[in-house]
This record gives structure tokens, C-alpha cells and sequence, in this order.
């Protein structure tokens, strides 16, 4: 069962739950942007779906809705931020403009994040790059939630990557991808919908195929992207990898199983080496490597062979990174948002909470 929304009512509500926090109205509007910046792009696992876990980590004290977010070291094209435990959908943006600042200057910049927490949508964050013919670039770490090649133990998270590239007539090409088969939020939605998991998602805890989507809470594990040895798993693994040594190692965060989990009720793990969630950003001004101009006609002449493209049967035309999105966004802009059941049950769990109206 699936009910309408507005993206206004959405929005508005998602606002005050942050300022019901403690979230200033300027953290509060920002972190509501980033949240239904997911639903609108139709990644509703990272939209308000999220927000009920957000706020459970407010309450265990792991979300300082009031952070100092500042730079603790820089050169002129590379930063370190800490986050001060602050809301990674508020930490990440501050960091990425810092990047843009970087990168209006050198040319390029570079930023890695310490003491942060769940950003959202990855995607969102390197496409703020591209008002300013620039590419963006984001990743972040996550809780260790997927194995790495024959591995039966949890070390890596969903470990996802963005890169946001300007187009001229054509829309910015944007892929926005997990470094796993499947993010764990595509599992969470299963569950609400009571369905089994594809082949290749998911692992028990011995390592055995499975397609049970609530395999993680008997022990399983996510599988990389590739699923196995024999479909490239390692290549999965070895990205992951990438993107948790760039945002944790290089930054002081978290990294590999000490990674804080989302979810509040999980115990945190011991002997941790550094601080909250590691994120890390790039933004690359395009004359810093030729005309925007002249880089721009390329971009839409590369969109537009791909674009045409002969296909295989039964299908339309090669789907260029982030038309489904853009399609999804003018979509559910027009026409509302659609929740699910447990979904809404959880808002208005929240609105109960916080004295508020969920429209």
C-alpha cells in the first residue's frame, strides 16, 4: 500500500524535524534538501525513508544537531574537515563547497572528512560542482556490512561513488553508484515489501548464496559488486576498498569494521582507530584543462552517440548515467511522491514524537 505526498509537504516537515533536533534553520533547510533530493531522484532508500534513523542517532547522542564543522587542515588544493559528529547531510556540503573554493583557486581540490556521519545520496553532493563548470566527485564509508571476496566476516560498507560531469545542451552526466551489488537500502525497501532478494545480493554467514533479504540480521553478509570470484567480485572489493581508505585513512575516520553503524540500536565498535564516518570530495575546474566551452561540445557529442547507440532487442536506447534520474525528478516534481506503508508508519511515528503534523 503506497500513499501520495507533496515534495513541499515532505520538505517542510523533514525541516522541522531536523530544527526539532536542535539543527539551526540553515542546517535544518540544507539537510532537508539533501533528504528529498533522494526521493525526488527516486532513490527512496535514501530519502525520508531514512529519517526515522537519523533521528534515533540524535537520541543515542552519536548526532551533534549543533556541529562546528571546520577545517582542521589544508594546502592550497587539498583540506581535512571534521565534521564535529554533525549530520553528514549538512557535514558533506559544507565540505564540498570547500573542494569548489579549493579548485576556483588551484584548479582542482580535494577534501577529506573525519568525524561525520550517514551523508545521503552521494550524488547530490558532486553535482554541486556543476553550476560552476566543474566536476564533482564524492564517496563516502559506511558501516561494514559486505564482505570482501571469499570473505565471511563484515569489513567494508556500500562504499558508494559519485562523479557529476557538466554537459552543454545536453543534461550533466551523473553515475552514482554503490561499490556493492545492491546498497543495503534496496534490501530495507524488500523487506517492507515482504520480497525476496535477486541472486548475487546477499551471503549467509558461512558464505553460501542466499536470496532472503533480511539475510543480514541472521549474520550474512552484502556481496561486493561483481557477487563472486567468477563474476569479478574482487573488482567490487577493490573499489570499496578505494573509496574507505580515501574518505577514513586519509582523513582520520573510521575505517574497514570500526566504521559506526547506522542503525542506533547497534553497539559501536571497540577499539576504535579514528573519528565518526570518513567522506572525501574532489571538484576539477574544466579550464583548468581546456575550455568549458570547447569540453562541453565534446560531452554532448559523447551523451549523443551513446545515447544512439544500436541495442539489443527489446530495448529502447544505452541509458546515459543520470536520465533515469532527471526523468524521476521532473516526474514525482509534477506528480508527488509515493511512500510505502512503513514508511509512513515511521514519519508519523516522528510527528508524533516531535508534536508535528505529517501533511
Amino acid at each position: 500500500m503506497e500513499q501520495n505526498f507533496t515534495y513541499d509537504s515532505l520538505f517542510n516537515f523533514s525541516k522541522l524535524v531536523f530544527e526539532k533536533m536542535g539543527c539551526s534553520n540553515k542546517q535544518a533547510t540544507e539537510a532537508a534538501n539533501v533528504l528529498l533530493s533522494a526521493d525526488l531522484r527516486g532513490v527512496d532508500s535514501h530519502g525520508v525513508a531514512r529519517l526515522s534513523g537519523y533521528v534515533r542517532l540524535w537520541e543515542a547522542q552519536r548526532v551533534n544537531a549543533q556541529p562546528d564543522i571546520k577545517i582542521i587542515h589544508e594546502s592550497p588544493s587539498t583540506a581535512v574537515v571534521d565534521g564535529d559528529s554533525g549530520l553528514g547531510l549538512v557535514v558533506a556540503p559544507f565540505a564540498m563547497q570547500v573542494a569548489i573554493d579549493k579548485a576556483k583557486n588551484a584548479g582542482t581540490g580535494w577534501v577529506s572528512v573525519q568525524n561525520s556521519n550517514h551523508f545521503g545520496i552521494a550524488g547530490v553532493h558532486a553535482m554541486m560542482a556543476l553550476e560552476q563548470d566543474m566536476i564533482g566527485i564524492a564517496m563516502t564509508n559506511a558501516s561494514a556490512l559486505v564482505a570482501p571476496t571469499f570473505s565471511t566476516e563484515k569489513l567494508l560498507g556500500t562504499n558508494p561513488i559519485a562523479v557529476a560531469i557538466p554537459a552543454g545542451k545536453e543534461p550533466a552526466f551523473v553515475a552514482d553508484f554503490a561499490t556493492t551489488t545492491a546498497a543495503n537500502g534496496k534490501l530495507e525497501i524488500l523487506q517492507r515489501k515482504n520480497k525476496p532478494a535477486p541472486a548475487g545480493w546477499v551471503q549467509t554467514k558461512d558464505g553460501s548464496q542466499s536470496t532472503n533479504a533480511n539475510e543480514l540480521k541472521n549474520g550474512g553478509a552484502l556481496l561486493p559488486l561483481g557477487s563472486d570470484r567468477e563474476h569479478s567480485s574482487h573488482k567490487g572489493y577493490m573499489l570499496g576498498s578505494i573509496v574507505d581508505i580515501f574518505s577514513a585513512i586519509l582523513s582520520g575516520a573510521n575505517y574497514g569494521p570500526w566504521v559506526p553503524p547506522f542503525p542506533a540500536y547497534v553497539p559501536m565498535p571497540q577499539n576504535m582507530p579514528g573519528k565518526g564516518i570518513g567522506h572525501f570530495f574532489g571538484a576539477m575546474r574544466i579550464d583548468a584543462f581546456r575550455t568549458a566551452e570547447d569540453f562541453k561540445a565534446n560531452m554532448d557529442q559523447w551523451i549523443q552517440r551513446f545515447r544512439n547507440a544500436k541495442t539489443v532487442a527489446g530495448e529502447e536506447k544505452v541509458i546515459i548515467p543520470g536520465e533515469p534520474e532527471l526523468e524521476m525528478e521532473a516526474h514525482h516534481k509534477k506528480n508527488g511522491i509515493n511512500l510505502l506503508q512503513p514508511v509512513i508508519d515511521d514519519l508519523q511515528s516522528i510527528a508524533q514524537k516531535f508534536e508535528l503534523t505529517l501533511l
